[in-house]
């Protein structure tokens, strides 16, 4: 990463480097013919060789032939800032397509859920490894939650999971199946995440559901949105169903937003499922309606959380706490709450945080 982001930068100093003497050199070009044109009109004019009249039509002219040069260097402005995003296109076109990966060859039409990590490493550039010796297990139907510092790993964990990444060393198996050898579109269809920055399409209500699963039907479509509870908000509207959410779901509250997005994953009706801080940037009467979504969306399935809430996971089977691309702590909330350890450190952290948030400084204070 630390690569691509420095050549980025290079990329763009030269871009402004190029636009600066391209500027430059106009405006002083510009400078020294004007300065030039009155001080020889000047003479021209106190000798009488030239009247005051033809003085300005000569002016007159010279600003029409100096304008296509001011054109020109925007345009030389505009062919910089080309050349600089055709080598980026390029890059990105000369990358491999996901499907089309030799070593992809296993089929998965069905999985149960069983994910496993043994001993997996994972670097995103040669020396600095974010994952270290990373093991551990979920069975089908259970609730991991992933917490730590922000940094730490969690989001890599995920990456591994969905696809997205392949360990340097070690192996992430699903059904006992070697991840980096499955072919991508049997395996991707059957998971579903629920991000905690939605992303809605500029649609409608009820497309923005059926983008999971097209071809389902409309009471499958209406099945879901009572589930997530996207029906008390859009049964309000003059359209309902058919009311358009606007680039990024703008029209839209942050709460009713991560509704669509839940009743999307439950339409879709995977056998994975990620909820990356799925319901952190809701307050608390949002949350509360849709819990009842995520517990339905979590029935049956794998599911992995990543929460920097702790309250909110408290229920799950196992917690794996990540610190510095390492699994510090295992185990269940009250297992790990007892331990005395870095997540009992954690959570009376953050509890006190949310007794005290309104409190003025000193306001709670005990004195002995």
């Amino acid at each position: 990463m630390g690569y691509v982001w420095s050549r980025l930068l290079d990329n763009i100093l030269q871009s402004m480097n190029a636009i600066a003497v391209m500027s430059l050199s106009s405006s002083l070009l510009l400078g020294i013919v004007g300065a030039g044109v009155m001080y020889f009109g000047a003479q021209q004019i106190f000798s009488g060789a030239l009247t005051l009249g033809g003085f300005v039509s000569f002016t007159t002219f010279l600003a029409f032939l100096i304008a296509p040069v001011f054109q020109i260097v925007g345009i030389g402005t505009q062919l910089t800032e080309a050349i600089a995003g055709l080598e980026r296109t390029r890059e990105v076109m000369r990358e491999a397509r996901e499907d089309q990966d030799p070593n992809r060859t296993v089929a998965m039409p069905a999985i149960d859920g069983l994910v496993e990590f043994d001993n997996v490493n994972f670097s995103y550039e040669e020396g600095k490894e974010v994952l270290k010796g990373i093991s551990f297990e979920s069975k089908p139907g259970s609730v991991t939650a992933l917490v730590g510092s922000s940094g730490s790993g969690k989001s890599t964990i995920i990456g591994l999971i969905c696809a997205f990444h392949k360990p340097n060393t070690g192996l992430v198996r699903v059904d006992g199946k070697d991840l980096s050898k499955v072919r991508l579109d049997t395996f991707r269809p059957q998971l579903g995440v629920v991000l905690q920055e939605t992303f809605l399409f500029d649609g409608t209500i009820r497309e923005n559901i059926a983008f999971s699963k097209p071809d389902a039907t409309e009471e499958q479509i209406l099945e879901a949105c009572r589930i997530a509870r996207v029906d008390e908000f859009a049964e309000r509207f003059e359209l309902k169903y058919d009311t358009i959410v606007g680039e990024r779901g703008v029209k839209l509250s942050g709460g009713q937003r991560q509704r669509v997005s839940i009743g999307r994953a439950i339409l879709a009706n995977p056998r994975l499922l990620i909820l990356d801080e799925a319901t952190s940037s809701l307050d608390s009467e949002s949350e509360a309606l849709i819990q009842h979504g995520l517990k339905f969306l979590m029935q049956g399935r794998t599911t992995f959380v990543i929460a920097h809430r702790l309250s909110t996971i408290r229920r799950a089977d196992q917690i794996l706490v990540v610190e510095d691309g390492s699994i510090a702590e295992r185990g269940s909330h009250e297992q790990l709450y007892g331990s005395h350890g870095r997540y009992r450190a954690l959570y009376d952290k953050q509890q006190g945080l949310e007794q005290n948030l309104f409190l003025a400084k000193g306001e709670g204070d005990v004195i002995s």
